[in-house]
């Protein structure tokens, strides 16, 4: 008796990343309330920061040039921090378990999830820049310094994606994803993103010198309003590298281990 053992078909090299990428562009296109708050909370705190606490805080008018780095930043991590219940929600809604009988690569769910919040993010910072434009910002980039700026948003924006992404993983429900998403949101407040650093109390200044954002506000600062850079870019491309490289790995085994994929 001869028994007849079939393989099961692989999908082409990024057919299923790109399958998965096109699935979140849809999601994202039909959840147009999430897509607003991304760029509305953002852009309603720093016309807060700019014309309420701004003459407080730099009475020559010019708090605004200071803020918008922080505001950018703040932007890309309200977008980011929705990755984390949309992962969370593929997990828990039976999803995932369809997905594994298909012969597809299953980090390929992640890369579409972290690929459209690339890309609506970077879009929510340009509309964000805008806004800031309309108000008074005053940026003295080159072309090449825009294109910096840009790239290491896009760097930025990548490493966070990746960390709530694997925080959704990690969450029990979507609710849970939030609320760990929630508390990341407050690393722009520890930091030069909003005031400098040497303004805070002397025990809190180092946690503020120390942690990531710091680093990523003064280089994209440099680059747009010519302040001085020292090490920041390096220290914040270390960073992003560093977030992402953890956030991969954390979040390809918690797949594996939740998906019971190989």
């Amino acid at each position: 008796m001869t028994t007849l053992a079939t393989a099961r078909p692989r999908l082409g090299a990024l057919t299923a990343e790109s399958t998965f990428i096109g699935r979140s562009f849809i999601h994202t296109v039909r959840d147009v309330e999430t897509m607003l708050m991304a760029v509305v909370l953002p852009t309603m705190l720093m016309l807060m920061f700019t014309w309420i606490f701004g003459n407080a805080i730099d009475p020559s008018g010019g708090y605004v040039d200071y803020v918008v780095p922080g505001i950018i930043l703040l932007c890309a991590g309200f977008g980011a921090s929705s990755t984390a219940i949309s992962v969370s929600r593929d997990m828990t809604t039976g999803i995932i378990d369809r997905f594994r009988t298909m012969p597809l690569r299953s980090g390929a769910v992640l890369t579409g999830h972290v690929v459209a919040s690339l890309a609506r993010n970077l879009l929510a910072t340009a509309v964000v820049i805008a806004v800031a434009l309309l108000v008074g910002f005053r940026p003295e980039a080159t072309p090449l310094e825009w294109l910096g700026v840009f790239g290491i948003v896009a760097l930025w924006i990548l490493a966070i994606t990746y960390l709530f992404a694997a925080i959704g993983l990690a969450a029990s429900t979507p609710e849970a994803a939030s609320g760990f998403g929630f508390i990341l949101l407050f690393l722009p407040y520890i930091s030069s993103a909003f005031v400098p650093v040497e303004t805070m109390p002397e025990w809190l200044q180092p946690i503020a010198e120390n942690q990531p954002i710091t680093p990523v506000t003064e280089t994209i600062r440099s680059l747009l309003m010519g302040t001085p850079m020292g090490d920041s870019a390096w220290l914040a491309v270390a960073w992003c590298i560093g977030i992402t490289v953890v956030s991969v790995v954390w979040g390809a085994w918690l797949f594996r281990r939740k998906a019971g994929r190989r």
